[in-house]
């Protein structure tokens, strides 16, 4: 096996992963229908409905703990900042503007609390990955070393996603796995397109040299 073709080796596990994460949230409903849906429930939680609240609970909560568990790499944590999350846009609910996106601003809520959470800490330290932890993550579908395990694969990938600086890692995930454009997550983060663009392709270059050692027989 020639060098180029082992260092192809991680991004092919890479690829599986985000593959598979793709194709498990395609054929669901649109994001017009879903933005349409989420302005009307939103339009009634600013006037007081706390059913209303519960249903935009509801329709993005598992969603919501699997980003953030991909972002933290602990669903226990991502359960907390779930919770803070939707606390923070029942109160925003007040000057949430109509034609804005419910859905963006849930995302950008829940980085900004990823964010400040790690600006407290002067390094960030990263929780063992066990099954439990990554379960929601997708598997490939062939395992790419012999000997290698899928679940050791997905265990590997997610702490990798995991360890990448947070700038980084929202991006990738919130593209990668999460199936989001370009230009939505720009509008999202803030950030300019090339800015993005930038950022995934440095997160994936960084995610082929951390996971290289693993496909090389060390300990990634």
């Amino acid at each position: 096996m020639t060098s180029d073709d082992t260092g192809a080796e991680p991004m092919r596990a890479v690829e599986a992963t985000f593959e598979a994460g793709r194709a498990s949230r395609a054929g669901g409903v649109s994001a017009t229908r879903t933005g349409d849906a989420d302005g009307r429930l939103m339009a009634r939680v600013r006037a007081g409905d706390r059913e209303a609240f519960a249903g935009l609970v509801e329709r993005h909560k598992d969603a919501l703990v699997g980003y953030l568990a991909r972002l933290t790499g602990s669903v226990d944590r991502a359960h907390e900042l779930a919770q803070e999350t939707f606390v923070r846009l029942f109160q925003a609910a007040s000057r949430y503007e109509e034609r804005g996106q419910c859905q963006a601003l849930i995302y950008r809520i829940a980085t900004n609390l990823v964010r400040s959470e790690e600006r407290r800490r002067r390094r960030w330290r990263f929780r063992s990955l066990d099954a439990e932890h990554v379960a929601e993550l997708p598997a490939p579908s062939d395992s790419p070393q012999r000997g290698v395990t899928r679940e050791e694969t997905r265990r590997v990938v997610a702490r990798a996603v995991a360890e990448l600086p947070v700038h980084y890692r929202v991006p990738l995930v919130l593209h990668e796995i999460e199936g989001w454009t370009v230009p939505r997550i720009a509008q999202t983060l803030s950030l300019r397109e090339g800015t993005v663009k930038s950022r995934i392709s440095r997160a994936r270059a960084r995610l082929r040299t951390r996971l290289e050692p693993f496909w090389n027989g060390g300990d990634a």
